[in-house]
């Protein structure tokens, strides 16, 4: 299963203290917009979402048919075979995508300590 690019997105208090200690540690803005309260800063391969007032916890985030430059891979799992291969497992879902759709979608779980994991497709 190729789960496709990750980052981890922070619940933040102030997204401009979020920003700039993050820049200390050498990332940068890559997307997002501050005005909207969200940003996904990077460094080199490494990804790190902050939103400000968007959801309480910290969420694990994969995006299947994206590379760490949010570049469109050629070849990818969907997010809907995802989740076929997850529920065939008995991975219970919070969320699904509609297996009768294409592109975009996507689905939630939790892991065994209920950390949130989004499967986010773009594309």
């Amino acid at each position: 299963m190729k789960l496709g690019a990750f980052s981890v997105s922070l619940s933040v208090k102030d997204i401009n203290a979020s920003k700039e200690f993050y820049e200390t540690l050498g990332f940068k803005v890559f997307a997002g917009d501050i005005e909207k309260n969200y940003l996904i800063m990077k460094n080199q391969d490494s990804l790190i979402g902050l939103f400000q007032g968007m959801f309480e916890n910290n969420i694990l985030t994969f995006n299947p048919g994206w590379d760490s430059n949010a570049n469109t891979l050629e070849k990818f799992d969907d997010v809907r075979e995802i989740q076929k291969t997850l529920k065939e497992k008995d991975i219970k879902l919070i969320r699904e995508a509609d297996d009768n759709t294409n592109g975009p979608a996507s689905i939630t779980l939790l892991d065994p300590d209920g950390n949130a994991i989004l499967i986010d497709q773009h594309v």
